[in-house]
């Protein structure tokens, strides 16, 4: 197994990220086939593991906790986080973190990161009433936190004034980061701002949720004559060994097959070459769906309605590839006045598009999937309702 140093520790370049657990047919987490990934991960040097409040409707802390609770607590790292990106009645920090130890089994995290600091969250972290923060500063400092960090799906702009705001408070930072996301959600931009600060870097779906082990036909077979006896997934990983910043990639792995795999891959398999690493890219530009929009940013100026029309269609782009609740979420930071439905159908941004793109028709499209299926408050409310349900 390849390790990092972060923070001082040495952490599993492969971490087990546990929101999308084995499952019995009755939709319930199965605790058989948890148990022998966990056992198979800890004996090939696996250290990291990684949960969070909310997955599996609050499930998934109680069930890694006790599938590691036969090894000696410090063998293990474990990270969790506080869901103050989630819209909820009441931001208990004590009351939930007390509830994250005793669900987990634990006297402390060695990693606890604030969840998801996005734009539409950030005044939730910024709320002195709240003073989420603060109380986890002080945790840190009474040791049940070993290290405070924070995760997010903020765009990059946004990225800067969120680090800005904590300051030397947190010490790593968790991002979505890929092949695919390194150019569509501009990741090479927020590698470049952490990187700049020395901040390492967790990464979260290194495959999109599946999405890239299985590339199509014709870009299977180019990874297949490259390395025949490496699994399409394992690409995805040894592209992320390439990028110094990233101190662990967390894979939600849902069987011991992924495991075996991705225990091979980071035990045995190195970082691309530049050739490798350009053909990655190469590949993500294949699998792009939407509008050909370069953010050259001529449209922008002309607009009576004062939109951000690449910033739009960047969000229409990475819909259109998945159904992303992560855009969802950016579109809920957005100021209404900004959404793409302000869009009256002028044509003066058309007009001036190099790429020809029929740009308010394309911002309807976009209006119309960002309200097709449940909103993110939706989801919230429904999180909340189940941790109410479980409450221990």
């Amino acid at each position: 197994m390849q390790y990092s140093k972060a923070c001082g520790e040495e952490i599993s370049k492969l971490a087990f990220g546990t929101m999308r657990l084995p499952l019995k047919e009755d939709g319930s987490i199965d605790p058989d086939q948890l148990n022998a990934m966990t056992d198979y991960a800890m004996e090939h040097g696996v250290n990291y593991y990684d949960t969070a409040y909310p997955y599996h409707d609050g499930r998934s802390e109680i069930a890694i906790g006790k599938a590691l609770a036969k090894y000696p607590r410090e063998s293990f790292k474990l990270a969790t986080k506080f869901p103050g990106h989630q819209f909820m009645k009441k931001y208990d920090c004590e009351g939930i973190f007390n509830e994250q130890l005793k669900k987990c089994g634990v006297e402390y995290f060695d990693f606890y990161l604030l969840h998801n600091i996005y734009e539409n969250s950030l005044s939730t972290y910024k709320n002195k009433e709240y003073g989420i923060v603060d109380y986890f500063v002080k945790q840190k400092e009474l040791g049940k936190i070993r290290h405070l960090g924070f995760s997010t799906h903020a765009r990059a702009e946004n990225l800067e004034e969120i680090l800005d705001f904590l300051g030397d408070r947190v010490e790593f930072c968790q991002i979505q980061l890929n092949y695919l996301d390194w150019t569509l959600q501009d990741a090479k931009k927020k590698i470049e701002l952490l990187g700049a600060r020395g901040i390492p870097v967790m990464v979260m779906e290194p495959v999109r949720g599946g999405k890239l082990t299985d590339l199509g036909e014709e870009n299977n077979a180019r990874l297949k004559e490259a390395r025949p006896e490496e699994s399409i997934a394992s690409w995805s990983f040894r592209w992320l060994m390439s990028i110094p910043e990233v101190a662990a990639v967390l894979s939600g792995m849902s069987n011991l097959d992924q495991m075996k795999d991705n225990i091979k891959t980071f035990s045995e398999g190195a970082s691309l070459n530049k050739e490798e690493w350009d053909m990655m890219l190469d590949i993500a530009e294949t699998m792009k769906v939407g509008v050909p929009c370069t953010a050259c940013r001529y449209c922008v100026a002309g607009c009576p309605m004062g939109l951000d029309i690449p910033m739009l269609l960047a969000g229409y782009n990475d819909l259109k590839f998945a159904n992303a609740m992560t855009v969802k979420m950016q579109m809920d930071g957005t100021p209404e006045d900004k959404w793409p439905d302000k869009c009256i159908g002028c044509g003066a941004c058309a007009a001036v598009c190099p790429q020809h793109i029929d740009i308010p028709g394309t911002l309807k499209e976009f209006d119309e999937m960002l309200h097709t299926g449940p909103t993110w408050a939706d989801m919230c409310r429904q999180r909340e309702e189940a941790a109410e349900k479980l409450r221990i």
